[in-house]
């Protein structure tokens, strides 16, 4: 698996399957140099913070995908992993609420739709 929507679509499935909230995948590529795509969820608990990272980091290491970075994880209220050309958040709530990164990044059309069902990612 190289193609970066498709990391990008099977981390959100990844955070879907552990009950991530506000699950939203940006195509950033034309607005930054740093990502193609961001991947930004949140989770209620702590533990399900830690959950929904380890889900997306074990979904993606069965395809042959390993972060280049983690960062934020042991505490559990902001992480996020770096594949390259695609970034995963994954905030607490109430960070999320605070730093509101899909402000930065968020266009009219550059939201990318999540899979009504989980299709083979």
């Amino acid at each position: 698996m190289t193609d970066a929507k498709e990391i990008a679509l099977c981390a959100a499935m990844a955070m879907d399957d552990k009950k991530g909230q506000d699950i939203l995948v940006l195509e950033v590529g034309r607005r930054t140099v740093i990502a193609d795509y961001m991947v930004i969820a949140s989770g209620r608990a702590v533990p399900q913070v830690k959950a929904m990272l380890d889900a997306v980091e074990e979904k993606l290491a069965q395809r042959g995908v390993l972060p280049r970075r983690r960062e934020g994880a042991a505490e559990g209220r902001w992480a996020v992993l770096d594949y390259g050309s695609v970034l995963v958040h994954i905030f607490h709530e109430q960070e999320r609420a605070y730093y509101q990164l899909e402000r930065l990044w968020q266009d009219v059309d550059n939201v990318v739709p999540l899979p009504e069902a989980p299709q083979n990612l």
